[in-house]
């Protein structure tokens, strides 16, 4: 099986987009049953960085490759490895692109791995004195700003992004 797995992510990084639409959409069912969450956690070094890459992909390749990232980000070690191969930055960089399409799965991602205090040191800057707060800004603006009376709003859960911060900042003072 791990010959198959291989060849399968080696499919994700395919210039067809059509094998490449086929192979990140294999990938998300996967991650939709403990198994298939197991398996794929074996090779997140490779998984990881190919789906990341997906995100900026046109919708049809971007949606599937953000569910899977968004269904393997539940589980806190893989989630701890996605922080630290970037995808937080990734995704606010995709996030706040013209006609991002994947606005919802982006902020779910992030609701996930704000969950884990790398997480959150990753979305607030914490490393850098010049960008510190920039990313969590941007959120509270579009949190802020975006139509309430729209069906669906993309960052109705930034305040779950909110309540993870908050959360963390108490405990530490506590």
């Amino acid at each position: 099986m791990a010959a198959e797995l291989e060849e399968l992510l080696g499919f994700l990084s395919s210039p067809s987009p059509p094998v490449k639409k086929a192979a990140v959409d294999i990938v998300r069912d996967y991650t939709g049953s403990e198994d298939g969450l197991q398996m794929l956690g074996k090779c997140c070094g490779v998984l990881l960085p190919s789906l990341s890459r997906l995100l900026a992909e046109k919708k049809e390749v971007s949606e599937p490759a953000a569910e899977a990232l968004v269904n393997l980000s539940q589980n806190s070690d893989l989630a701890k490895k996605m922080v630290d191969t970037g995808v937080v930055e990734t995704a606010m960089q995709i996030l706040y692109k013209e006609n991002c399409e994947i606005t919802g799965l982006l902020v779910m991602l992030l609701v996930n791995l704000t969950q884990l205090d790398a997480g959150i040191d990753s979305l607030l800057q914490s490393g850098d004195e010049k960008m510190k707060g920039l990313y969590i800004m941007k959120l509270v603006r579009s949190f802020c700003t975006s139509s309430s009376e729209r069906r669906g709003d993309p960052f109705e859960h930034v305040a779950s992004v909110l309540v993870n911060i908050s959360v963390r900042r108490i405990l530490v003072f506590l």
